[in-house]
């Protein structure tokens, strides 16, 4: 008989990680062996209990979870961690992926989508909800990114949302575009404006083309 696969939860919502921990509890060959609510005590508990897997939320206090996660894989890089997060936007994704983490899902995936990334990255596979693995296709599949000088004080991703800004297109169409929530466009519009440091819409749009931007 194998040994269970042993799991360490690390989100700083006690709802969540009781959710969590109750679906695992379904499952014979899995052992909850612990439950981080901060950065800190996620790097902590991981030294000390040595997990196959953990879960780990990318937003929490004391440390955020992209920290703990280059941690973890730095000292133990046995240790596999498996992303369970709200956050869809790339910057989040990529920079999850360049941590370490063997695998990226929402925290709204359906109890079987979850069961199934959960062991798989607790076995050394790596995976992605089907709406992160649509976002990273769409992002491989679209245009060369955009030069880094262009606007150095944005994001790629901003930079991404302002040139379809610069091409005429809304919010929905770039949300359509870029596969992205309709609510990640408006904060990233958001971002642009504060960054650029522009009143509105049309006012980005002449600073984007006057840079460029087609």
């Amino acid at each position: 008989m194998t040994e269970p696969l042993t799991i360490l939860i690390a989100d700083d919502h006690p709802l969540f990680r009781k959710g969590l921990r109750a679906l695992l509890a379904t499952l014979p060959q899995v052992n909850v062996v612990g439950e981080a609510a901060s950065g800190a005590e996620a790097m902590h508990l991981t030294e000390q209990l040595q997990p196959d897997l953990v879960l780990m939320d990318l937003q929490m206090p004391k440390g955020s979870g992209l920290t703990a996660i280059r941690q973890i894989v730095a000292t133990s890089p046995h240790i596999h961690v498996l992303v369970v997060t709200m956050f869809e936007d790339d910057d989040s994704v990529f920079a999850a992926m360049r941590a370490g983490a063997r695998g990226y899902v929402l925290k709204d995936m359906d109890d079987d989508e979850m069961t199934r990334a959960i062991l798989a990255v607790g076995h050394g596979e790596a995976i992605f909800s089907p709406a992160i693995a649509q976002r990273m296709m769409s992002f491989f599949s679209a245009r060369p990114p955009l030069p880094a000088d262009i606007f150095p004080e944005l994001t790629e991703s901003e930079r991404n949302v302002l040139q379809l800004m610069a091409q005429g297109a809304r919010n929905e169409a770039i949300a359509q575009q870029l596969a992205l929530s309709p609510k990640t466009v408006r904060n990233y519009v958001s971002n642009i404006f504060s960054k650029l440091q522009v009143a509105d819409r049309a006012q980005a749009i002449v600073k984007a083309r006057d840079a460029g931007l087609k």
